[in-house]
């Protein structure tokens, strides 16, 4: 399983992205192989937030319909979210997103290794990056 963060939703989406061509050619590897993938719904959030402000309605709609349609997404509950902010608190970093440690969080509880990313925090907490 491969843990799908914001920032590589970004870069599928935005064609202006410096990892669009990147994260395109990891996209395609990864459905071509049949990899499972997976994210939160706390990322999810944060993804069409993001793309809505950024890219407008029809890019969230490309998300919704071409992308999301190919990973799994594990809903965040009320010990999820406790661990996750009390993680965000004992790190006391302030450019650490609580989004990111909601994902940390995930990968954890699901024994993930890899995410697809552009983000270094998740290869600061130990987890290997692609692409």
């Amino acid at each position: 399983m491969i843990l799908i963060d914001t920032s590589a939703f970004l870069a599928l989406l935005e064609m202006n992205d410096i990892y669009h061509e990147r994260a395109t050619k990891k996209w395609i590897t990864l459905l071509d192989e049949g990899q499972e993938c997976v994210t939160n719904n706390y990322v999810v959030l944060e993804s069409i937030a993001i793309t809505q402000k950024r890219l407008g309605l029809q890019a969230v709609q490309e998300l919704s319909e071409n992308i999301l349609e190919h990973v799994h997404i594990g809903w965040i509950d009320e010990v999820q979210h406790v661990q996750a902010l009390e993680n965000l608190l004992s790190i006391n970093r302030r450019q650490l997103s609580f989004v990111d440690c909601t994902a940390f969080q995930t990968m954890r509880r699901l024994g993930i290794e890899t995410a697809f990313t552009f983000d270094g925090h998740f290869r600061e907490e130990g987890f290997k990056v692609i692409p």
